[in-house]
């Protein structure tokens, strides 16, 4: 099993999971230092873990990650990701290319890359993570949700095109999740924790279950799709959101 993107948040909370669960695992991310700490936690736990260090929008890093994982690939979770909230009227093609290459693109060709790998093993998952904002707009997220959106459908064509080779493909999106990525830009604290959050999403209900998720509740979502009770599920797309979306 191998998710990018693995070294916090999501990424680590699902990698740990899934160690639990049997799996061994690489954590892949393009902070190794931070990859490193989550495998050797992992480790320290007597679980099979390593870490390497990789850009999922550079062609030479998907390579090496492909000959670290040494002829066998079970699960592949695409999982990383950038946060952008660029207002419209400042957003540039290269912010949005960017945006377009770690969040969407990125899926495509390691998705590409490790085919053989998968369509080798009689287990294949992929599961990609989008986010609510690939389902619905937001103000400032027009490179996010673009890519997100791209994201999801991405999965469905991904599905039916490597079904044929046992490769089933899904999706998860995400709402508020108590991650890293929740820090506010300007670096003032925590956008869960703020009034407007706290006042739409919690006391007045926009989100049903008024709390965002910790990373264990998504990773337990993304189990299922990597699991023997997911043999006939492809091409779905799960929002993960705590009734966000049912919404409006």
């Amino acid at each position: 099993m191998r998710p990018t993107g693995a070294a916090r948040g999501i990424g680590a909370a699902t990698a740990g999971l899934l160690a639990r669960r049997g799996a061994g695992v690489v954590v892949a991310d393009i902070d190794g230092a931070e990859a490193e700490e989550t495998a050797a936690g992992l480790r320290a736990a007597g679980l099979a873990a390593r870490a390497l260090a990789c850009d999922v929008t550079r062609a030479d890093d998907i390579a090496r990650l492909e000959a670290a994982l040494a002829g066998r690939l079970d699960i592949l979770v695409n999982n990383a990701a950038i946060l952008d909230a660029t207002p419209l009227g400042c957003l540039d093609r290269a912010r949005f290319a960017q945006v377009q290459a770690v969040n969407e693109t990125a899926a495509l060709w390691v998705t590409l890359a490790l085919r053989p790998l998968l369509a080798a093993s009689r287990h294949a998952r992929v599961v990609n993570i989008a986010s609510i904002q690939g389902l619905r707009g937001a103000a400032d997220t027009v490179a996010y949700s673009t890519a997100k959106g791209g994201l999801v459908n991405m999965t469905r064509a991904l599905a039916v095109d490597l079904a044929p080779e046992g490769i089933l493909v899904n999706c998860i999106c995400p709402g508020f999740v108590d991650t890293r990525m929740a820090l506010l830009p300007d670096g003032s604290g925590h956008e869960h924790e703020t009034q407007w959050f706290r006042d739409i999403y919690i006391r007045h209900g926009r989100i049903p279950l008024r709390r965002p998720a910790p990373p264990d509740e998504i990773a337990r979502a993304i189990a299922f799709f990597c699991g023997d009770d997911c043999a006939y599920v492809t091409g779905q797309v799960l929002s993960v959101d705590g009734g966000l979306s049912a919404t409006f």
